[in-house]
């Protein structure tokens, strides 16, 4: 909010420099973005007096003004109409920096001849000195305006930008905003004295008022003005309106406005002979009714909202923007003024649903005082009569049908020592108060009690008055002390340690975090999990997005707008973050993309299992298409696309979390093995069966080239490529997606427990061998590669070759691996190396069958 020095002025003395004055309200609570300086360019404009006009000797619409600027006399031209000998002006020297009325740049004066005629300087419109848009004449100034002297001098101002919090609606108000000044600087508030004549009709006997919903307007007050005259408003208020963000308009509208800005309290103003059987009523919308509202839109409305209306149609958009049908005309002489305090909630909500926020809605959705809206109204009233000339009708009307008293706030010494940490004196409290316009007595030596003023809706319990103490008197002030007690002793979180590890592991391994919406559609549920066995995911109440009854898509991605549902899986928002991103990234470059979240698994009766999953997704070439990424048969003849992300790659990313972690893994194929083929050289795992998607395994994956994850028997993770059908029902492009899953959860208690153990460099150099087997296609590599491990003398073993087909037989598959012998004692003999190996192939050959190819 706008709140310019020279208002504030009128309420409390103020003597500190703006710039202290912003820091002082900034550490008090308000926070002040900036001060903006009005008239720090004004060097070489001062104050003149017009002399007199006389018509330019060469053209018709030109004068030559003669301008007495305190013992110096110029004549310049001036194009302006309203220019005329007494005036009293705004005088531009050369020199001078005056802002350019059609650039809208500050330009530097200098002499000009204009039609034959030398003008030395310029008589400045508003726009020119910055103050208004206004330039269909020039700034005429107050008649005993001082002649000579700086115009800064005179209209010089400072204006302060706030940011109010949204618990305190009234520093949305000037006078709101001067009684902090008025604490900070220990003076009181002048506020304005509200009186005025009533010399009109009784308001009774001349409007009705229903208010037919007051769960949603607490308090309604109305006064009638009867007589008014439309016309420009006073030169003081729209220079304060201006310098507020206020256009000036008309004498009502800025009326309205003004006490809005000094009150916090918004107004509006119906044209009285335009309400039908002049009554109004305040109801809840009806379904579908229209309303045109001011800014010429027509607006569809709901049953919950609040609409104020005539006897048969609305006639404005309660706490929003009044309507068309009842706006003020050059035409209007009877008012009838609104002043109201309406639901906050209520107006948030309709403001959002429209999509148009006012300067009145934002007030009202922080929650206004009742109290404050009879004041305002009176206000309001007042300056319609002095201003506008109107005839104020006997009384107001006001309804209030859940009036209550609102309690006193009591507040102890002791709760102030507890909560500040210091100790003041019962009258230091009170003086606090009382400058922030709370009046309160003691009870006793240690105990007051305080009455909240109307405009502090804020003020409910003991502890906010000892903010407020702590505020006036500087939270600089409390002196720092140590802590009473010890610093807690750090108290571990298990398992958000292992979501942050297995972030970074991730990262390491070259994946790329995304975060995605925990709701999502019930249909893109559907696609990546069998709900079946899960249970029914939990509907939001209230979502941002409700589907038409009518609505059916053809894919999943078509769904996701409307968001209803806690997801079951992460499988879904990772999937639409990947199709969503495919757009930018092309298949050479690819894509690593993982998140960690929450899934919420539902419980009959109870609130849902909220577990912590990661999942991850591998696209496009597994690495940057180049030179060395080629197979040496394609050089020279021209570049080829780069092996794709598979299966493979899934499992290297979870095996290198894993390791991380310091467990190792056993996998088994999802659903069961079927015969398969090795593809580029690569071992994968069958290939699916016919009929994808009925085959009992996991929905997102291909049968064949899915596995689960198994450590420490139980299982942990699954890893697979997703089903073409789901990726291009959720709008992803062409290639295969390599894909996987961790229950975090699940990994927890199978973390080890033990420190890591220093394991020295070996002394002794080890051995080498590659062993080529001969094995059956359904024995997995994994099985044959735990009983090499088991003999004592394998440092390592590493699988580099999987081989079908040529001279294999069929059903069988050549597995190639090469072992790391190593021992601790002394250098190893050959002959001590063909021993191990041997004992390893009679182990094979006994548990699986495994034989040494020939």
């Amino acid at each position: 909010m706008k709140v310019p020095l020279s208002w504030l002025k009128s309420y409390v003395p103020i003597e500190m420099p703006p710039k202290e004055l912003a820091h002082r309200l900034t550490m008090a609570g308000l926070e002040t973005t900036g001060v903006e300086v009005i008239g720090a360019e004004w060097e070489n404009i001062v104050v003149g007096h017009v002399l007199e006009v006389a018509r330019h000797p060469n053209a018709d619409r030109l004068r030559l003004a003669t301008v007495d600027l305190g013992g110096e006399k110029l004549t310049v031209v001036c194009g302006a109409p309203n220019v005329a000998a007494g005036q009293r002006i705004a005088f531009a020297k050369v020199g001078a920096t005056p802002i350019d009325a059609h650039t809208g740049k500050r330009e530097r004066l200098q002499a000009a001849r204009i039609r034959g005629v030398v003008s030395q300087g310029m008589i400045c419109s508003a726009r020119e000195l910055g103050i208004s848009d206004e330039h269909t004449g020039i700034l005429v100034l107050d008649e005993n305006a001082p002649i000579g002297a700086p115009l800064a001098d005179l209209l010089g101002d400072a204006v302060l930008d706030t940011e109010p919090t949204t618990n305190r609606p009234d520093w949305l108000s000037v006078l709101g905003v001067a009684r902090e000044v008025g604490a900070i600087a220990t003076q009181m508030v002048d506020e304005p004295t509200v009186s005025y004549g009533e010399e009109g009709p009784a308001i009774e006997s001349m409007a009705k008022v229903y208010v037919d919903a007051p769960d949603l307007a607490p308090r309604y007050t109305a006064s009638l003005i009867l007589g008014v005259k439309i016309g420009p408003s006073p030169e003081w208020m729209q220079q304060r309106l201006s310098r507020a963000g206020q256009r000036p308009i008309n004498n009502l509208v800025d009326i309205t406005n003004y006490v809005m800005l000094e009150y916090g309290q918004p107004l509006h103003a119906f044209d009285y002979d335009r309400l039908a059987e002049h009554t109004v009523r305040v109801r809840r919308a009806a379904p579908g009714e229209l309303l045109v509202t001011l800014d010429g839109q027509s607006r569809r409305l709901t049953t919950d909202m609040l609409v104020i209306a005539d006897a048969h149609t609305p006639v404005g958009l309660a706490g929003v923007m009044g309507g068309a049908n009842s706006e003020v005309t050059e035409a209007t002489t009877n008012i009838l003024l609104e002043s109201a305090t309406f639901n906050p909630s209520n107006i948030r909500r309709t403001a959002n649903a429209l999509r148009h926020r006012t300067d009145a809605s934002t007030r009202f959705e922080r929650g206004l005082n009742p109290g404050l809206a009879p004041i305002g109204l009176r206000r309001a009233t007042q300056l319609l009569t002095s201003i506008a000339g109107g005839r104020a009708a006997k009384g107001i009307i006001d309804l209030y049908p859940g009036t209550k008293a609102r309690a006193p706030l009591v507040l102890t010494l002791a709760r102030v020592r507890k909560v500040l940490g210091v100790d003041y004196d019962l009258r230091d409290c009170l003086r606090a108060l009382l400058l922030l316009g709370i009046t309160s007595e003691p009870k006793g030596e240690d105990t007051l009690v305080a009455h909240v003023p109307y405009w502090r809706s804020d003020l409910n319990i003991e502890d906010d008055l000892v903010e407020e103490i702590a505020r006036v008197r500087g939270y600089d002030s409390i002196p720092m002390t140590f802590m009473a007690h010890d610093i807690p002793p750090r108290r571990p979180n298990p398992r958000r340690e292992l979501k942050e590890r297995v972030r970074d592991l991730l990262a390491q391994a070259g994946m790329q975090e995304t975060i995605s919406y925990a709701v999502t559609s019930i249909e893109a549920l559907q696609a990546v999990q069998d709900l079946g066995k899960v249970g029914r995911p939990l509907r939001l109440q209230n979502p941002m997005s409700t589907r038409p009854e009518a609505f059916r898509a053809a894919r999943v991605q078509d769904t996701l707008k409307y968001r209803e549902h806690m997801r079951t899986t992460l499988r879904a928002g990772i999937l639409e973050t990947l199709a969503s991103n495919q757009r930018f990234v092309p298949a050479e470059a690819g894509l690593r993309l993982f998140e960690v979240g929450r899934v919420y698994l539902p419980r009959e009766g109870e609130l849902p299992d909220e577990r912590e999953m990661a999942t991850g997704v591998l696209w496009g070439n597994r690495q940057p298409l180049g030179w060395s990424t080629l197979p040496s048969s394609a050089k020279g003849e021209g570049q080829e696309r780069g092996a794709a992300f598979d299966f493979f790659d899934a499992k290297g990313v979870v095996e290198a979390v894993l390791t991380g972690l310091r467990l190792s893994a056993e996998y088994a194929p999802i659903p069961s093995p079927l015969a398969g083929e090795g593809i580029g050289g690569r071992a994968v795992l069958p290939s699916p069966a016919p009929g994808e998607g009925q085959d009992g395994g996991d929905p997102l994956l291909l049968p064949g080239r899915a596995a689960s994850v198994i450590v420490g028997g139980t299982r942990i993770s699954v890893i697979g490529e997703v089903r073409p059908a789901i990726l291009d029902t959720f709008g992803a492009g062409e290639g295969a997606v390599a894909f996987f899953e961790l229950d975090l959860d699940a990994l927890l208690p199978l973390l080890p427990q033990s420190a890591r153990a220093f394991a020295p460099l070996a002394e002794y150099p080890g051995a080498y061998r590659d062993l080529a087997l001969l094995a059956d296609a359904g024995v997995p590599a994994a099985q044959v590669e735990a009983v090499i491990r088991r003999h004592p003398l394998v440092e390592s073993v590493a699988l580099f070759d999987v081989f079908t087909g040529g001279n294999v037989p069929a059903g069988k598959r050549s597995l190639a691996y090469r072992i790391h012998y190593q021992s601790a004692k002394g250098t190893l003999t050959s002959e001590a190396v063909a021993a191990a190996q041997e004992h390893i192939l009679r182990e094979l050959q006994r548990e699986t069958g495994a034989t040494l190819r020939g």
